[in-house]
């Protein structure tokens, strides 16, 4: 699965133009957040994770993703289509009617690489404990990720899942944070604070890792593989992944106003304008 730093680049900011395209094409659709994790997915599905083609829901002897903040679909979508889990030009009927793109992810209709309907905040973690344990018991030696958004940790359910998975020791999970310090109100610090998130994690028993640089890919890469190696160690690992709400796009950079907005035609084209690449292969 791994591909060189200079192609996992050019398909970041491929991704990021179909994050652009999709959600202008429908006016609807979350791209703040999308933009901002864009590295994220590209090095965990391009360099990190084990996983195998074509996609089975029960995923035995490999790693598993589970998306917990599911608004940030386009991202997703983008990932799983460019990585060969379904045909890129499916991207074309992102959210709209009978699509399997809908604008959270689903399993219904059974889309390629989403395991969980997720976008309903706080329940990620807890369905991604529950696939650890199960590898555990099957006594696969595969791996679970999950990313949850900084927003969402103000729903309690995340915290006794936090609590449940230092007690049974779940060793096998690698949780990342989407720490960009915004959500669709406003600032997290105005709208409810999550105060020294560091020390609370590590206070609920879990091995916590930081990146400040979480658009930075080679930083992701990296982080995500100290990650790795924190694993079976009798504790589970989270990373707090700083991000920038956005990135990649100069208008949207750092503001809560794009979390759920889509960008008009003349803004599309504006973003694209800053999103190039020498060989283009928009669907």
């Amino acid at each position: 699965m791994s591909k060189s730093i200079e192609a996992l680049k050019s398909l970041a900011t491929q991704t990021r133009r179909d994050i652009l395209r999709m959600v202008s094409a429908v006016n609807s659709g979350h791209p703040g957040g999308s933009l901002g994790c864009t590295e994220f997915f590209t090095a965990l599905y391009g360099n990190v994770m084990n996983y195998k083609l074509p996609f089975t829901m029960e995923g035995k002897n490999e790693d598993l993703f589970f998306l917990s903040n599911g608004h940030i679909s386009p991202v997703f979508y983008s990932t799983l289509a460019r990585n060969g889990f379904f045909p890129i030009s499916e991207l074309a009927t992102f959210r709209k009617l009978n699509s399997r793109l809908q604008g959270h992810p689903t399993t219904h209709e059974g889309l390629p690489g989403v395991r969980v309907a997720s976008g309903s905040l706080g329940q990620g973690l807890s369905v991604a404990i529950g696939a650890a344990l199960g590898k555990k018991l099957d006594g696969d030696q595969n791996l679970v990720y999950i990313l949850q958004g900084d927003g969402e940790l103000q729903e309690g359910q995340n915290w006794e899942a936090y609590m449940y998975a230092a007690a049974k020791k779940v060793d096998n999970i690698i949780c990342t944070i989407d720490y960009n310090g915004r959500q669709i109100d406003g600032d997290t610090d105005d709208v409810l604070s999550l105060g020294d998130l560091y020390a609370k994690l590590e206070a609920f028993g879990w091995i916590v890792l930081e990146e400040k640089n979480g658009n930075d890919l080679e930083a992701v890469i990296s982080i995500l593989e100290r990650a790795k190696a924190e694993t079976g160690n009798g504790k589970p690992v989270v990373i707090m992944l700083h991000t920038e709400m956005g990135c990649g796009v100069d208008y949207m950079v750092g503001s809560h106003a794009w979390h759920g907005k889509a960008p008009n035609a003349e803004q599309l084209e504006k973003g694209l304008a800053q999103l190039q690449l020498d060989e283009l292969s928009d669907y």
